[in-house]
């Protein structure tokens, strides 16, 4: 009953509600989350935490950023959640926004590791050109 209520508080807050609908979709890097819902990356970062926490997702780490996804549910209540949240909350509005921005985002090229040049900055993606070097970065 334990692990039943703590699946239920994790899902009690609107942002975790909209990862785990983003997650229905697969794997997704912080990254490509904070864009979606355009939050800070210490607020993802937080609201994913609590879910592993909480046996929703797994993580792996590619470079310097996490990866998650659902984790395979393992009892018939876990399953059905997230049977419910691909077939009838991802209908909702907010959700078919989250869905299209997601799309768009992968359309776009998705996350690309982050990648440190030797004596470089923090780039996503790619090396810094010369010109680049002297322009700050918008978002790592």
């Amino acid at each position: 009953m334990e692990k039943t209520a703590q699946f239920f508080k994790a899902l009690s807050d609107e942002t975790r509600l909209r990862i785990m609908v983003l997650l229905t979709h697969g794997e997704l890097c912080v990254c490509d989350v904070m864009e979606v819902l355009g939050e800070p990356q210490s607020k993802v970062s937080r609201h994913l935490a609590y879910l592993k926490h909480s046996g929703l997702t797994n993580s792996r780490r590619v470079g310097v950023w996490m990866h998650y996804s659902l984790r395979k549910p393992d009892d018939r209540v876990h399953r059905t959640l997230v049977d419910f949240l691909k077939g009838t909350l991802s209908h909702l509005p907010q959700f078919q926004k989250d869905r299209e921005r997601l799309f768009e985002l992968k359309r776009q090229g998705g996350c690309k590791a982050v990648v440190k040049p030797k004596g470089g900055r923090w780039f996503k993606g790619q090396r810094a050109k010369k010109s680049e070097a002297s322009r700050p970065i918008d978002r790592v």
